[in-house]
């Protein structure tokens, strides 16, 4: 995470130290992931139970930029907000094929992003940021099910709101993730404890208010093994599921150990695992990894992914979907412990090995709404949609049948998310290497011949 240069001075709320500096950091200082900090099987032993409880959301805001309140959503969306008691999920409908969108880093804690969104904002002395995000509405919003990182905490409406090191964003910030179709949150991130157990309740207080999901931190214990469940239209049940390589702990927080998840393989699949026994179709994973402006995945990410992806239960892969941040960059996307693609004479990909096993690892999407980076690609970012498709057989795998990836670049000085394809479209012929860069980096692991697609 970084702290942004242009708009250094201007207060936002309550005043509050801004300074910081850019520090490269990658996960493995949080040590060796590979051992459980706990006994996971244990632990989350009751998980089964705590998983399927959900209940209903409020209604929509009038004001976006005064305060958080509970919007409407349509019935396939996120099935409740995080609540302590609740009802099955409802029945689904007839299975059928469904998209989910998942994009990078939502970062509106620096000085640009929060003097844009205190000059879109129709009352004085608020924020608005969904004018910020609008460029990127008609692809999450067109998506069955859409997935955000969430990687700044959320503050009182006074503030203040502060950038690095200490990161706080404006609570409107949950307002305008809803109204761009976001359905779940992953807050599970290096910045998740800045501050401290109260920083934790209100984001997830705010995510509640608006009726998002949220998977990543948790107010107590039973929070913490319970993931994101969302109903898909065509009758899926997803589990959404969110981990930290670690958190900056410079000072670090006096905070239980179960406010925010921790990478830990064992953990992760006994979460997977548990997800799955209590009627998840789809088990999708956000992972906060890898090393900041590295455009390759490291050798840990690399390790991580493929014990995941090759972790199975009777068969079937116990993890369906990994999408990574942190690195501040697109990361390639690549497909694991899947079948070569085979090709008709003509060199042209077969429909029916496109459809083949495996699963896809985004290893980082870059960030959605950022600063103004010493890099050019910490601008630079990518929307992944997937496409479901429901299983002949049920209980078998929910296959992913289609693969894009969109290309989008912050523009700091505007305030703005550009869909870089639609931008082009209409004389932005500058954005055509960025353009390059995004699909060269996404497509060096080799996602074109697993199937992966340029979209729109």
């Amino acid at each position: 995470m970084v702290g942004g240069a242009a708009g250094r001075g201007r207060r936002f709320g309550r005043p509050r130290d801004t300074a910081g500096h850019h520090r490269t950091r990658s996960f493995s200082r949080a040590g060796d992931w590979y051992l459980s900090d706990m006994s996971a099987l244990t632990r989350y032993a009751a998980v089964v139970l705590l998983i399927a409880l959900a209940v209903g959301c409020g209604a929509r805001p009038d004001d976006p930029s005064a305060t958080p309140s509970a919007p409407s959503h349509p019935a396939h969306r996120a099935l409740a907000p995080h609540r302590r008691a609740g009802a099955r999920p409802p029945a689904a409908d007839p299975a059928r094929p469904f998209t989910l969108v998942a994009a990078g880093d939502v970062i509106p804690a620096h000085p640009e992003a929060l003097g844009t969104a205190q000059d879109d904002a129709p009352v004085d002395g608020g924020y608005d940021f969904r004018p910020m995000l609008r460029g990127v509405a008609p692809v999450v919003g067109a998506a069955d099910l859409a997935l955000c990182h969430l990687e700044a905490p959320l503050g009182p409406l006074d503030g203040p709101f502060t950038g690095y090191p200490e990161l706080q964003a404006p609570p409107q910030v949950a307002t305008a993730l809803k109204a761009t179709g976001f359905d779940s949150c992953a807050t599970a991130s290096d910045h998740a404890l800045d501050q401290g157990g109260e920083g934790v309740r209100r984001t997830l207080e705010a995510l509640d208010t608006v009726g998002l999901r949220h998977t990543g931190t948790a107010r107590d214990a039973a929070e913490a093994t319970r993931p994101a469940l969302l109903r898909a239209p065509g009758g899926a049940l997803v589990a959404h599921l969110a981990y930290t390589y670690g958190t900056d702990d410079a000072r670090p927080p006096r905070v239980a150990p179960w406010a925010v998840n921790r990478i830990a393989p064992r953990r992760i699949l006994a979460d997977a695992r548990a997800a799955r026994r209590a009627g998840a179709d789809v088990v999708a994973v956000s992972l906060y990894w890898g090393t900041e402006y590295r455009t390759a995945p490291d050798a840990r990410q690399r390790r991580l992914a493929r014990v995941l992806t090759a972790a199975r239960t009777a068969g079937r892969p116990d993890i369906d979907l990994i999408v990574g941040s942190h690195a501040h960059t697109p990361q390639p996307f690549e497909r694991l412990h899947g079948t070569r693609a085979a090709r008709t004479p003509d060199g042209r990909q077969t429909q029916a090995d496109r459809r083949d096993s495996g699963t896809w690892v985004a290893y980082g999407l870059g960030d959605l709404i950022g600063g103004t980076h010493h890099d050019e690609n910490g601008r630079m970012s990518a929307a992944a949609r997937f496409t479901f498709t429901p299983p002949p057989t049920p209980g078998d795998r929910w296959k992913i049948t289609k693969a894009e990836f969109v290309p989008l670049w912050w523009d700091a000085e505007a305030g703005r998310v550009i869909n870089v394809n639609k931008a082009i479209k209409t004389g932005r012929s500058d954005l055509k290497p960025i353009r390059h860069t995004i699909r060269h980096t996404v497509l060096s692991r080799g996602a074109r011949k697993a199937g992966l697609l340029m979209g729109r």
